[in-house]
């Protein structure tokens, strides 16, 4: 290619694009603008470093154990366990329902506000009828500072022992006796 050749087509390209008679290029040229604004706006607005204001009167949740062992129980034995928190914060806690990462654990929780230095308990439940190694988890969130807190419970359910009854020996070789 010549110079001249590549002159003419970039004088040609700057003479259409440019020129205000032609209609069509001059909403090309504004839509091109509009679109690098909008990008630009766009970008500078998915600063991510931004983090709401933490409200320094936000209550706090503090739990006297995060884990129960049960340790090694029976098959069938009492999976109850209670996990005491207290508020430790300035304003009223509110929990949310607990979340257990199965179907055998089961959870109650207080559903009204817990005021400011106050205490409650998170009740667990276990199904103990499953044998094996029990480590289950339950997740607590809250409005508190520290939202999500999660709880843990762990042990070993082994099988019940096999009661026999005594049974009664016989004789072969005796008689009743008639009275």
């Amino acid at each position: 290619m010549s110079l001249s050749f590549r002159n003419n087509i970039f004088c040609n390209f700057v003479f259409h694009f440019i020129n205000p008679t032609n209609q069509y290029t001059m909403q090309k040229i504004l839509l091109s603008v509009l679109f690098v604004i909008f990008a630009a706006f766009a970008v500078n607005a998915q600063d991510a470093t931004q983090q709401p204001p933490v409200n320094p009167n936000a209550p706090e949740i503090s739990f006297d154990k995060l884990v129960h062992d049960y340790g090694t129980i029976l098959q069938g034995a009492d999976g109850a366990c209670e996990f005491k928190f207290t508020n430790t914060g300035k304003e009223p806690l509110i929990l949310s329902k607990p979340i257990t990462s199965c179907g055998c654990t089961t959870s109650s929780w207080p559903q009204e506000p817990v005021l400011p230095g106050k205490s409650d308990v998170i009740k667990v439940t276990y199904n103990t009828n499953n044998i094996g190694p029990v480590n289950k988890s339950i997740t607590v969130n809250s409005n508190a500072k520290t939202s999500t807190v999660r709880l843990t419970i762990k042990g070993t359910v082994v099988a019940k022992p096999v009661s026999t009854t005594p049974e009664k020996q016989n004789d072969q070789g005796a008689t009743p006796v008639s009275k």
